[in-house]
């Protein structure tokens, strides 16, 4: 790449080593003061952003492939969703909605039970997390149904509260210490064991990820009408960027539906425009019982929604409220979001992330240590193992191609056991697409040499 291309503003320019003097300032600072649960997977310190570019302290700038975790949805300080949030604030910054009534919660209520899949009077709960979004559904879950049992998946993140932390099965370490949790969980295969990813036996082997739930769980263990939901996400976040096939999906609503058991579909990741439609169950044959939603739901605002058919969302005045779920700035920040989504950004992410997607399947072919490659609009993830025959697990690589990354003013995480994941804003261009998939490349190439 030419000198003349690392210095335009839409791409990284590095000027000091990393960290520089300002940003190992600020680490040690935090590293006095903040908990040290925070997981930080390299040294970035954030100064300012805009779109896709973040600036640390020292005036490096690098390109986001992260969006703060798949939140900011329509870039960093989006110039609309900006003035949106300035407009009010200046007006209304907080009045509980759970105990009184503003225009624009309702509004925004209005315009997610449009976009909901399926149709139908659906009833909209707000929140502030993804996290509180579930929790949430699991107290509606259990209030109308009357059970108390819970299935989920392994490899599933729903959040770190004690409810949602025992539907999660990402890592132990996350469970740790913290003794007894939501009792009645079961977690199952989700649809990504290694004979899946290389596409041998899909149809038999996945589906038989869901007939544990009937031929198993429901005949030996767990009676159907102790079940109070099935809690999944649509596309694995946290446990690798996993896309299912479309018969996993059928599968398990058909059990569902034969037990009228509820499903809660958490889309906290990967709704509001990530996979390149509104709501990944979009890309499947479903008719959502009830939605999770949170993340890119307002640009980075704190603020989440279950959305839900109407007999699932049955209870009284008192069973369930929040006092800043719903906040009238966030509100504001989504109502704009979402007309962003709907004008270009949604295509955007179809169209980038097809570029991206298409590129990076031929990873495995030029690159020994490139195992499973998938996903959808700009959700996207690749695998890291040893020896693409044995398909051993090379999680020492996917963190060393972290730093690298980093390195060359990337930002890019890990997800799974040992995969990296690619979620860049819904504002990324092709000419960014183009830089972070040539310097992957580029980090690939390395690692195979070394």
């Amino acid at each position: 790449m030419s000198t003349t291309l690392l210095r335009r503003d839409d791409l990284p320019h590095l000027v000091t080593a990393l960290p520089g003097p300002k940003a190992a300032q600020l680490i040690a600072r935090d590293q006095a003061v903040l908990s040290p649960s925070y997981t930080r997977g390299y040294p970035l310190t954030v100064a300012r952003a805009e779109g896709s570019i973040i600036e640390d302290l020292d005036g490096n700038r690098f390109l986001d492939c992260n969006a703060g975790i798949a939140v900011c949805a329509t870039g960093h300080c989006h110039p609309k969703v900006v003035e949106s949030i300035q407009r009010q604030a200046a007006r209304l910054v907080h009045y509980s909605g759970t105990d009184f009534f503003y225009e624009n919660m309702v509004q925004l209520a209005e315009k997610l039970r449009s976009l909901a899949p399926g149709g139908g009077g659906r009833r909209v709960y707000f929140g502030n997390s993804g996290t509180e979004a579930i929790e949430a559904s699991l107290k509606m879950a259990r209030y109308q149904t009357g059970r108390e049992r819970f299935i989920a998946f392994l490899g599933a993140f729903h959040g770190r509260t004690m409810g949602s932390l025992s539907l999660t099965g990402s890592k132990s370490i996350q469970k740790k210490k913290f003794g007894s949790l939501l009792s009645g969980v079961t977690h199952i295969p989700y649809a990504n064991c290694y004979r899946c990813a290389y596409g041998k036996q899909v149809e038999s082997c996945q589906v038989e990820c869901v007939k544990v739930i009937e031929d198993q769980l429901i005949r030996h263990i767990l009676p159907a009408d102790d079940i109070a939901g099935i809690v999944v996400e649509p596309v694995q976040g946290e446990g690798g960027y996993v896309v299912p096939p479309p018969k996993f999906v059928d599968e398990l609503q058909a059990v569902a539906a034969k037990y009228e058991i509820p499903i809660i579909w958490d889309e906290v990741q990967t709704g509001m425009g990530r996979t390149g439609k509104m709501f990944a169950v979009e890309h499947f044959r479903v008719n959502p019982d009830i939605l999770a939603l949170a993340k890119g739901i307002a640009s980075g605002l704190p603020l989440s929604a279950v959305v839900s058919k109407p007999q699932w969302m049955q209870w009284t005045p008192g069973a369930h409220a929040s006092t800043f779920g719903g906040n009238p700035v966030a509100i504001a920040s989504s109502l704009t979001t979402i007309e962003l989504l709907e004008a270009d950004l949604l295509e955007n992410a179809r169209r980038v992330g097809g570029y991206m997607l298409e590129r990076m399947l031929a990873w495995p072919r030029e690159f020994r240590h490139v195992g499973r490659v998938q996903g959808l609009g700009l959700m996207l993830g690749f695998e890291l193992v040893r020896t693409q025959q044995g398909r051993e697990r090379f999680p020492e690589l996917r963190d060393r191609l972290e730093r690298m990354a980093f390195e060359r003013g990337i930002l890019i995480l890990g997800c799974g056991p040992n995969s990296i994941r690619l979620c860049p804003p819904l504002v990324f261009t092709r000419d960014q697409a183009e830089f972070c998939l040539d310097t992957l490349e580029a980090c690939l190439k390395q690692s195979q040499e070394s």
